[in-house]
């Protein structure tokens, strides 16, 4: 059982999460192995999709943007993989997550501070969405914390 994911596993990825620049030969000192391990480790954990993408998490704020959170309920009858699809061609929709509990996405957009072009945004964006049956809107006004694991 090769891709079976093990604490070594487990513990790169938490030091990824905190800082995705980190070398091999950092986490091999790290964590007290070969940076050959490392390099093999991560090699599989990529191909396997374990991890998906290497980013940064950008203060909105001090470039002049407002980070927007929709909650977004589609009735059962719209196919929100069409919906999806549809969302992902937007430069201002940043994240798109389909959830479970009160909406079936969760839409985040990111765009300048002013409020009328804010607006602008967001009905455009949901007018993209047939079957709207609930829309939350929720401004960000700082991330505290962000981990993902």
């Amino acid at each position: 059982m090769a891709d079976k994911i093990t604490g070594v596993d487990v513990k790169i990825l938490k030091l990824l999460a905190k800082n995705a620049r980190l070398t091999y030969k950092e986490l091999a000192e790290i964590l007290g192995t070969t940076r050959q391990r490392i390099s093999r480790r991560m090699d599989r954990l990529e191909r396997n999709g374990i991890i998906k993408k290497y980013t940064i998490i950008p203060d909105y704020d001090a470039l002049g943007y407002v980070h927007v959170i929709l909650g977004i309920t589609i009735r059962p009858s719209v196919d929100i993989d069409e919906v999806i699809e549809l969302l992902k061609e937007d430069e201002n929709v940043k994240v798109i997550e389909r959830a479970l509990g009160s909406h079936n996405l969760v839409v985040h957009i990111v765009g300048p501070k002013d409020m009328k072009e804010m607006e602008k945004i967001i009905s455009n964006v949901s007018r993209k969405i047939p079957g709207i049956d609930k829309l939350d809107i929720t401004f960000v006004t700082e991330i505290v914390k962000f981990e993902v694991l």
